[in-house]
């Protein structure tokens, strides 16, 4: 926004919530990729506290049109793009055991104290000025970014 104010440049300010698909990195640390990879190898999938807080996933297809949306625009504040659908950890943890035919349990460790109990955007900005929302149903993006991993993960082997 300094930029924009101080400069008058011409910008966009987005905030990208949690986006996944395939070609994340394995080891990023983030649950996506740490749980795919953890039930490909029927290890432990390892939820952090109880699993209850929340967290919402877009698909990278849904990301790069909203990112495109908000480049055609002549919007210069911050907008919000994400899926406002939230998962608890837990629940993420056993779709993924499911969508992969894992063998793997959930096990829990100690919450972070700076864990977020909730992250969840709200997009109604996006969906007012650029008739955007996630349109990829989590469960068939994540099919496709484990279908991803299998091959990769086999490469790397």
């Amino acid at each position: 926004m300094a930029y924009h104010r101080q400069q008058g440049l011409d910008t966009r300010i987005i905030r990208i919530f949690n986006t996944y698909g395939p070609r994340m990195r394995p080891f990023d640390g983030r649950a996506v990729p740490t749980f795919i990879r953890q039930a490909l190898e029927d290890k432990h999938l390892t939820v952090f506290g109880d699993g209850s807080q929340t967290r919402s996933f877009c698909f990278v297809s849904d990301l790069v049109e909203g990112i495109y949306r908000v480049m055609m625009s002549d919007h210069h504040m911050p907008i919000n793009l994400g899926n406002p659908s939230e998962y608890t950890i837990r629940e993420l943890a056993e779709l993924i055991i499911r969508l992969t035919g894992s063998k793997s349990d959930v096990i829990y460790q100690i919450l972070p104290t700076d864990d977020p109990r909730r992250r969840r955007p709200d997009i109604s900005l996006a969906k007012k000025l650029l008739d955007w929302e996630p349109t990829v149903p989590v469960e068939d993006g994540l099919n496709k970014t484990i279908d991803w991993f299998k091959e990769y993960l086999c490469e790397v082997v």
